[in-house]
């Protein structure tokens, strides 16, 4: 073997050393366990929990709604190994709650959901009574619609009728249960109650509070109504952190970070005493459909009832991490052997730098759609954006290598419609941007799915429709200073987002000055 031989061997081996660590580093980064202080243990139960009858598969909006009485019976034996109480929040489908609940030792506060439909509340209503008259030793308290006002389903009047028609009826103590404003706004709802039911949802505030100011925040409100409410008591009837999902500010979603905030919550609760429902039991994917992915993952356990080490244990955000891994790595392999051998040393660096860049890249993107998506239309986009990162992966594989043979023949078809691939990522790119511009609240951001398009096409430019090109670099561009102005300085996914996009706009941009072939 020649000097010069030798010299591309010892680079390659090195860069594909790198490669491996890079993607182990990654993935494993993602998902090495934290330890926190358990919040929940088997000589201690926590006070109560948010529970709906919903199995992953099912929703409020089934038309008709049938509960599954096993899996309510399997719910309730699990969440009586943590809690003394669940809270409900209607009345459909709950009707052998009470029985299950004195099974397995466990209280309810018991709700029903009110809205404008006259009928529909008072067939709620009719159900309540009968059920707390009925099961005065499992039914602790009752609560008279949730978060009515803020929908403004009702007004505040109506609503204290309400309340005073159930409280004639039941010997519990009856409450009412919205975001903490609400009552603020219309404090003429606090004297028709027992006791005050307050939201606490750091994430979802108007100025989100990240997981460093999540618990301060909570304590401040509690005490703010604690002095202008009392003597009435007030139960926190939901707080807790979302573990999947967009940021929003400094508010970030992940497991590790929804543990430190329901465990610190906990303690700082029982040290002083405060009444606390914990928002709850079981990842809810239905309600991906109206509040985005983070909707899906307030849960304490995920939706097949699996642990999610968030109130005692070890906790990690990927816990799926080594599956990830493998995928990473297998996607590393695949380039070098689409690549084949480098033609330079410079290729043997970049070869393997492909390789990395893919295994985290389209990987991560794979993994952020099993998040998100939620209905076909959302995973065809989804699978139509992974085929075209593996399309570009190969393009920009076979680029740096020798081009023999059947590598020759694919180089030669993939490099014809090049600028067509980066066209539709930059379509993928605008469409995406426009997204988070003008509605952005409950859209994910997707840096992973246009990194690689971005870099392969920002170090190799190609020819394509100039027109286009421009049309799409300035739509992304443009979308930059508005994206980052409507989330806020501090939101690190949308800096990543950024400067996702700013790649993409150089590489738009140089091949639109990359002379076409003569």
């Amino acid at each position: 073997m020649s000097a010069t031989a030798r010299f591309a061997v010892l680079p390659y081996l090195f860069a594909c050393l790198l490669g491996v660590f890079a993607i182990a580093g990654f993935w494993y980064g993602l998902g090495q366990p934290v330890i926190l202080p358990d919040a929940a243990t088997p000589t201690h139960k926590l006070q109560c929990a948010s529970y709906t009858p919903f199995d992953k598969d099912q929703s409020p909006f089934d038309q008709p709604f049938v509960p599954r009485i096993e899996r309510m019976d399997a719910d309730l034996a699990l969440l009586a190994t943590r809690f003394e109480c669940i809270r409900t929040y209607s009345q459909t489908g709950l009707e052998a709650l009470p029985d299950l609940a004195r099974k397995h030792g466990l209280k309810i506060m018991s709700g029903i959901w009110v809205n404008g439909n006259e009928a529909d509340t008072q067939k709620e209503i009719s159900a309540l009574v009968a059920s707390a008259n009925a099961n005065s030793d499992v039914v602790s308290a009752v609560i008279v619609g949730n978060e009515t006002l803020l929908r403004k389903e009702i007004t505040a009047s109506k609503l204290v009728k309400l309340i005073e028609q159930v409280k004639s009826q039941v010997k519990q103590p009856v409450t009412y249960a919205d975001v903490w404003e609400f009552w603020l706004q219309y404090p003429e709802v606090a004297p028709a109650v027992d006791f005050l039911t307050i939201h606490l949802l750091p994430y979802w505030e108007d100025d989100p509070a990240g997981i460093e100011q999540a618990i301060n925040h909570v304590a401040e409100i509690r005490q703010v109504f604690g002095n202008k409410f009392a003597p009435k008591d007030i139960l926190i009837g939901e707080t807790g952190w979302p573990s999947e999902g967009r940021q929003r500010e400094t508010a970030l979603p992940s497991r590790v970070n929804e543990a430190k905030f329901i465990r610190g919550f906990v303690t700082l609760a029982e040290q002083n005493g405060w009444k606390y429902n914990l928002i709850e039991a079981f990842d809810q994917p239905w309600k991906r459909t109206s509040e985005g992915a983070v909707g899906g993952y307030w849960g304490l356990f995920d939706a097949d009832r699996q642990d999610k080490g968030i109130l005692a244990g070890p906790v990690t955000n990927l816990p799926h991490w080594p599956a990830w891994l493998g995928l990473g790595i297998t996607l590393f392999l695949g380039t070098l052997i689409i690549g084949g051998r480098a033609r330079t040393t410079r290729s043997a660096l970049l070869l393997p730098a492909l390789g990395a860049v893919a295994g985290c890249s389209i990987v991560g993107w794979a993994e952020l759609a099993s998040v998100t998506s939620r209905f076909v239309g959302e995973w065809t986009w989804a699978g139509a954006l992974i085929a075209l990162n593996l399309i570009v992966l190969a393009h920009g594989a076979l680029a740096l290598g020798q081009k023999e043979g059947w590598r020759g023949r694919l180089f030669n078809l993939l490099e014809r419609h090049g600028g067509w691939w980066l066209a539709a990522a930059g379509f993928a790119g605008a469409v995406m941007m426009l997204g988070l511009v003008f509605e952005p609240r409950y859209r994910s951001f997707p840096s992973a799915a246009l990194i690689l398009p971005a870099l392969v096409y920002l170090l190799r430019p190609v020819t394509g429709p100039r027109r286009e090109f421009g049309l799409l670099a300035f739509i992304i561009g443009a979308g930059i200073p508005l994206q980052l102005y409507r989330e806020g300085l501090n939101n690190e996914q949308a800096w990543g987002w950024a400067l996702v996009c700013v790649l993409m706009v150089i590489a738009l941009w140089s091949s639109l000055r990359t002379p076409s072939p003569t």
